[in-house]
């Protein structure tokens, strides 16, 4: 089954602007923030909720989870394109946030993620291997 080009991405942070970043198992030394695929029959919000539990074993209802009401739509690197359909070049990325009250422990799905790390939101963006996810970090550093 094919992945729908549809995904989220979600910005875990602290007020103080930390920021959780994982590390991809399937490449080790590309760092990110949450994101996934959505699931045929989800609301954006689902996944993204979905996603946090899954990748970090938060229930992001215990916190405050936002649409921060933009998008990215960027071209599916190579190495991926075998997860979605064929003739399938680029993806829509929809960008939450999720408020934690400070930087906490997470449970890793490891066969995602190899370890995770919290770093001051201008640390956290230079660190992303995508630059759509760096761009989102540091909308972060604006936002009231």
């Amino acid at each position: 089954m094919f992945k729908t080009p549809v995904s989220v991405l979600v910005v875990i942070h602290t007020p103080d602007r930390q920021v959780l970043l994982l590390e991809r198992a399937d490449r080790p030394g590309w760092w990110q923030s949450v994101t996934g695929s959505q699931d045929a029959g989800e609301t954006l919000e689902e996944t993204a909720r979905r996603e946090v539990r899954e990748e970090t074993g938060l229930d992001a209802g215990d916190y405050a989870l936002s649409d921060w009401g933009y998008r990215n739509v960027y071209e599916i690197y190579d190495c991926y394109r075998h997860r979605y359909a064929p003739g399938t070049t680029h993806n829509t990325e929809h960008v939450f946030g999720l408020l934690l009250p400070e930087p906490l422990p997470v449970r890793l799905a490891p066969r995602e993620h190899l370890s995770f790390q919290w770093l001051p939101w201008q640390a956290a963006a230079e660190q992303c291997f995508s630059p759509s996810n760096a761009e989102a970090i540091r909308r972060l550093g604006t936002r009231p």
